[in-house]
C-alpha cells in the first residue's frame, strides 16, 4: 500500500512538472518589435517590423528555455515611405540580399516564474553577435478566448549597430539602437 501511495505521488509529481513545460508559438497579433535611434543626437526616430513569427519553448520548473524569432526585415515600418525604402536599402539593411533578421535565445534568467532576461544571438545582415533582452515585465495567464496558456512580456535591449555592418552616419546618427519587444506567445496542444 506505502510501495502504490508512493508511486502515486511520483507521478503526480513528474505531471505536474511536465504539465510546468511547453511549446508556445509567438502570437503576431500581440508581439511587436520597435526600434529607437537618435537622429543627429536630436530627435529620436522610431519604427517596427509588423512581420515575425517565432516559437518559445519554457520549463517553468527547470528554469530553462528557447526562443526563436525572426523577422521580415521587409516590413520595417516608421510611417515615412522614403526613409522605410532608406532603411530597406543597403546603407542600413540590405533587404534584398538579407530579408530576415534572428534572435535565437536560450539562456533564461529567472527570479521565481518570472523571466528576468533572455541571452542569446542576433543575426543580422549575415552577421551574429550575442544579445541579452532585459525583461521589464513577465507572466503567464489562462487565455479565457482560446482556453490555453499565454505567456510573454515585455523585453528591452541596446545595441550597438555598427557590429551588424549597419554603420552608414556614425558618429553623426549614434551606434547605439534600443530594441523594444512586447512578446505574447500561445501555449501549443
Amino acid at each position: 500500500m506505502k510501495k502504490a501511495l508512493f508511486l502515486t505521488a511520483l507521478l503526480a509529481a513528474a505531471g505536474a512538472a511536465q504539465a510546468q513545460s511547453g511549446t508556445y508559438a509567438i502570437d503576431p497579433t500581440h508581439t511587436q518589435v520597435f526600434f529607437e535611434a537618435k537622429h543627429f543626437g536630436t530627435s529620436t526616430n522610431r519604427g517596427r517590423w509588423d512581420k515575425k513569427e517565432g516559437t518559445v519553448t519554457l520549463d517553468k520548473a527547470a528554469k530553462t528555455g528557447k526562443v526563436e524569432i525572426t523577422l521580415d526585415m521587409s516590413s520595417i515600418s516608421t510611417g515615412i515611405g522614403p526613409f522605410d525604402g532608406h532603411l530597406k536599402g543597403n546603407d542600413f539593411f540590405g533587404v534584398e540580399q538579407f530579408p530576415t533578421a534572428k534572435f535565437v535565445g536560450d539562456k533564461f534568467v529567472f527570479n521565481g516564474d518570472k523571466v528576468t532576461s533572455v541571452s542569446g544571438v542576433l543575426t543580422l545582415r549575415d552577421k551574429t553577435n550575442p544579445v541579452t533582452l532585459t525583461a521589464t515585465s513577465f507572466n503567464c495567464y489562462e487565455n479565457p478566448r482560446l482556453k490555453r496558456e499565454v505567456c510573454g512580456g515585455d523585453f528591452e535591449t541596446t545595441i550597438q549597430r555598427s557590429q551588424w555592418g549597419v554603420s552608414y552616419g556614425v558618429p553623426a546618427i549614434p551606434d547605439a539602437v534600443r530594441l523594444l519587444i512586447q512578446v505574447e506567445a500561445i501555449k501549443q496542444p
